[in-house]
């Protein structure tokens, strides 16, 4: 029976990069997502949409440097985590980093569909070989890549989520509720991801902002307790 160590300073000072870097991942979705792209993306409008985004080309860049920062605060997040987490099962947390890293690169190929789509739209001479509209929808296609990638992206995310929750909960360095509930709310998302991704319309039964709900909530409970509480002394022994 070998003892779980518990939280010596220097894993205290990660358990707060940890949920800082979790705060930070919310935040910069939520302004990318919500306070831009939704609001310059039109749904079957690849004119309105290439509009929008030429006359508010700054602010699509700056949805571009978002997504760009989420990334390296996913490699801060997971390569901290795997520090916390590997002396409790180090198989394990190189899995689920692995996992976590996958999401990070499907980011990362989020902003360069969104470049891409940016380069379409300009001026560059080779460009008028194209007739305005050709430009346009291949434009909406790049960014309609995006939301593939994500999805793409998805399942690992869960699986990532789920594999550090079952070593958080073997841990015990945060309350056990908050654990089994990042098991549970990591399960659902991969469930929800495989199934849109082999049902396309599961997304009529459930509504595709149900997918990663739950997963956000954790990820935002979590964040907040480590910032606040940093990590709990282990109270069990694993085999």
């Amino acid at each position: 029976m070998n003892q779980i160590p518990s939280g010596p300073p220097s894993q205290a000072r990660l358990a707060r990069v940890i949920g800082f870097a979790f705060l930070l991942a919310i935040i910069l979705v939520v302004v990318a997502n919500y306070g831009i792209s939704f609001r310059l993306l039109i749904p079957n409008n690849a004119g309105g949409t290439a509009r929008n985004i030429l006359a508010h080309e700054t602010l699509f860049r700056v949805n571009i440097a978002c997504d760009l920062a989420y990334v390296l605060t996913l490699l801060v997040l997971l390569t901290a985590l795997y520090v916390t987490l590997e002396p409790v099962d180090r198989p394990l947390a190189l899995l689920a980093a692995a996992c976590r890293l996958l999401v990070a690169l499907m980011w990362g190929l989020t902003a360069l569909n969104m470049l891409g789509a940016l380069r379409l739209l300009g001026h560059a001479a080779y460009l008028p070989a194209f007739q305005a509209e050709q430009l346009q929808a291949l434009a909406r296609l790049n960014l309609a890549s995006s939301y593939d990638a994500y999805y793409v992206g998805l399942p690992f995310w869960g699986l990532s989520s789920l594999v550090f929750s079952v070593l958080w909960l073997k841990s015990r360095f945060i309350p056990r509720p908050l654990s089994i509930f990042g098991l549970i709310a990591s399960a659902w998302c991969v469930f929800c991801a495989f199934a849109f991704i082999a049902c396309p319309h599961f997304d009529q039964v459930v509504n595709a902002s149900w997918f990663d709900t739950p997963l956000v909530l954790f990820e935002l409970a979590l964040g907040l307790w480590l910032v606040f509480k940093g990590l709990s002394p282990a109270k069990r022994t694993a085999t």
